[in-house]
């Protein structure tokens, strides 16, 4: 079963079932899903579907982060059920040591030793670990890596 069907049979049970709150989410994500295929032009496969809703859960992410700033918990809940319902459709996310060990792999494999590198270091670790890290952290424990002696 494809990632679209998987939705899609989701939101008939959220129907169903009278969850309005994870019917919302996921039409809000359908919506999400097919603004990506009218962009590209083609129909998503799993990977382009995962990557869409990496997007909406980073976007969750930073507005947490933001609404944490400005004390309205409210708003922060309301985010952070939308961010577990799509975690829910995403691989499982790499713990920071997971991340860290790849990191100085792909760093040793490249021969990088300054910061100079930390665009190729990125760029090969975010391919090999599409979906299952986040960015932010990723880019973190690299810089973290490359600046130590």
């Amino acid at each position: 079963m494809s990632l679209v069907e998987q939705i899609n049979n989701d939101l008939k049970a959220a129907m169903k079932g009278g969850d309005k709150f994870r019917t919302q989410t996921l039409r809000t994500l359908k919506s999400a899903i097919r603004y990506a295929e009218i962009e590209a032009r083609e129909t998503l496969d799993d990977r382009g579907v995962q990557g869409v809703i990496a997007k909406q859960a980073k976007q969750r992410r930073d507005s947490i982060a933001e609404f944490q700033k400005g004390r309205r918990d409210d708003l922060v809940k309301n985010e952070e059920a939308e961010l577990a319902i799509l975690e829910s459709y995403l691989p499982q996310q790499m713990s920071e040591e997971e991340i860290r060990v790849k990191a100085k792999k792909v760093i040793a494999d490249l021969g990088i030793t300054d910061m100079k590198g930390i665009g190729q270091v990125m760029k090969q670790l975010m391919a090999e670990m599409q979906g299952q890290a986040d960015g932010k952290i990723v880019n973190q424990i690299v810089r973290e890596l490359l600046n130590q002696p």
